[in-house]
C-alpha cells in the first residue's frame, strides 16, 4: 500500500434534524466538527413511508418527458 494516500479519520459529531446527536468516525472537517443534517432517516419520506410529490416547473423532467415520453409502454 502507498504511505500517506488514505483520508483522516477522526471523531465529529452529527447533530439530527430533531436535535439528536451521536459521535461517529468520518473525513468531515477536522476532529471535533460538528455535522448538521438537513435531511435524514427520521424525516425523509423515504424511510418514512410518506408520499413525496415530485415538483418540476419546466425543467429536467420534463425535458425528459417531451423527448422520450412517446417510447415508454402503452396504457
Amino acid at each position: 500500500m502507498k504511505a500517506d494516500i488514505h483520508p483522516h479519520y477522526h471523531m465529529i459529531k452529527v447533530v439530527m434534524t430533531d436535535g439528536t446527536e451521536y459521535q461517529t468516525r468520518s473525513t468531515y472537517g477536522k476532529e471535533g466538527d460538528t455535522l448538521n443534517l438537513d435531511i435524514d432517516p427520521k424525516t425523509h419520506p423515504a424511510w418514512t413511508g410518506g408520499s413525496a410529490q415530485l415538483l418540476d416547473r419546466g425543467g429536467r423532467l420534463s425535458r425528459f418527458n417531451s423527448r422520450f415520453g412517446s417510447l415508454g409502454a402503452k396504457k
